[in-house]
Order: structure tokens, then C-alpha cells, then sequence
């Protein structure tokens, strides 16, 4: 009993810090004004397709809109085949079903747009010829992803199944979503699926109940959607809210 108690007395001290936690993280990469009214203007991470006429692959996370900041974040793919002159980005979003009749949205946006405000951050960065094959199979995986009609902010599925779906049918790209990438565990039916970065596997009960273990992710429990986890690979923790903190500052905080 004494040790049960001591458990639950970590846990409601350490989710209160983690949601601080978040608070900061998100006021500090928030453009000012209203969230309808907010930037999507690129915050140059992503190269000009003009002077870079090779294949790119990357990936992105930002914290969600209004409330759901504090909790999550939404993520997408950005590609760029050789040649090409503007990047296409691969999302779910909830609004696309009403423009295009499906939660899949397809479009030439700023790559590293800011999300109504939130600043991005890159997980994942592939480049060369070999990688026009890669956004070939990226094109096939998300036209492949079963949920294109279905939205649930928690546990899923929503913009961060998507993207994990893909993901995991390119195990090259070794991206590794946050812990604050609520969604990204939600296998439907199946328990059993490869980890997200495609570098280890998990068992997951609909996003609700489960664990992963992989190179990239280390291990982690979701608990409710609440991801806690340890990530030897880069000395660092993983927290629900406040996302994955580097020992040594080299992991990106969310």
C-alpha cells in the first residue's frame, strides 16, 4: 500500500511540472494574435526548392491550436521530389474533411509553416537521389491510411496517427514523434505494430493502454494517452505535456 501510495503521490507532482512545463514551451513558440488570424509564414528551417533541386524528405511537430497546446501537438511530412519546385505536405485535419470530403490533406503549403502560430520543429531530414523512391512509398502509405474519415483529438485517430501510420512504412527517415504526439499509439484493431520511427515495436490497447520499445524512442509507456518513457539513446526523458528533455540538451523540448 505504501509503495502504491508513493507512486500515485510522484505522479500528481509530476503532472502538474509537466503541464508548466508546457505552458512555457508554448507561450514561448506562439506568434502573438488570434489563432485564426495567426501566422503560417515559414521560420526558415526547410530549404528554398530553388537552390536545392535534389529530393528532401522532413518531418514536423508544433504545439496544436488553442487549448489543445497544452496538451498535444499536430505533426506532418513535407516532400520534395528532384526537380520540383515547391514542397507538398502530407496532414490530417479535421477542417479538410469539409473543403475535400476527407480528413487527408494534401497541399503546397510553407513546410515549416508555423501551425496557427506554434513554431515547428524538424524530427526527421533525408536528402539525396535515392530519396525520390522514398516519397513514392510515402505517397503510397498516406493514399493507404484507413482512418481518412475519422477524427478524435484523444486517443486518436488524428494527425498524429496519420503521421505515425506512415511513418512506420519508412523505417529509414528513424523519426522519432514526441511524447506529446497524442494519437501517434493508436493502432485500431491490431495490438501489435512497429514503433513510430520503424526502429523497435509496441503493443498498444486503441492509444489508451500500452508500451514501446525501440532505438529511437527508448522505452515508453502510454498511460490514457500520457506518454512517460526513457530514452537512453539521447539521455533523455519523456513526459506527457512537456514532450522529451534531453539530460545533456540534445533532445527538443515537446
Amino acid at each position: 500500500m505504501n509503495m502504491r501510495w508513493s507512486r500515485l503521490k510522484w505522479l500528481s507532482l509530476l503532472l502538474p511540472l509537466s503541464l508548466t512545463i508546457a505552458h512555457f514551451d508554448r507561450a514561448a513558440n506562439l506568434s502573438p494574435g488570434n489563432w485564426r488570424e495567426a501566422s503560417r509564414a515559414s521560420v526558415g528551417i526547410a530549404p528554398d526548392p530553388a537552390a536545392h533541386s535534389g529530393a528532401i524528405v522532413q518531418v514536423y511537430f508544433a504545439r496544436a491550436v488553442r487549448w489543445r497546446g497544452y496538451f498535444g501537438v499536430h505533426s506532418w511530412i513535407a516532400v520534395k521530389p528532384t526537380n520540383a519546385v515547391a514542397f507538398t505536405v502530407y496532414e490530417v485535419t479535421r477542417w479538410s474533411q469539409r473543403r475535400n470530403g476527407t480528413m487527408l490533406s494534401v497541399s503546397e503549403r510553407e513546410p515549416d509553416g508555423r501551425w496557427y502560430g506554434n513554431a515547428p520543429k524538424l524530427i526527421a531530414d533525408i536528402r539525396g537521389p535515392e530519396v525520390d523512391a522514398v516519397i513514392e512509398r510515402i505517397d503510397a502509405a498516406a493514399t493507404a491510411y484507413p482512418y481518412a474519415d475519422e477524427y478524435h483529438v484523444w486517443p486518436g485517430p488524428n494527425s498524429n496517427t496519420f503521421t505515425a501510420f506512415v511513418l512506420r512504412e519508412i523505417p529509414e527517415l528513424r523519426a522519432d514523434l514526441p511524447p506529446t504526439a497524442v494519437g501517434k499509439d493508436y493502432l485500431g484493431p491490431r495490438l501489435v505494430a512497429r514503433s513510430p520511427s520503424g526502429t523497435g515495436g509496441q503493443l498498444s490497447f486503441f492509444g489508451l493502454l500500452g508500451l514501446t520499445a525501440g532505438i529511437e524512442e527508448g522505452l515508453e509507456l502510454n498511460l490514457l494517452g500520457m506518454s512517460f518513457g526513457i530514452d537512453p539513446l539521447d539521455l533523455a526523458i519523456r513526459l506527457p505535456f512537456a514532450g522529451k528533455f534531453g539530460l545533456l540538451g540534445s533532445a527538443d523540448q515537446a
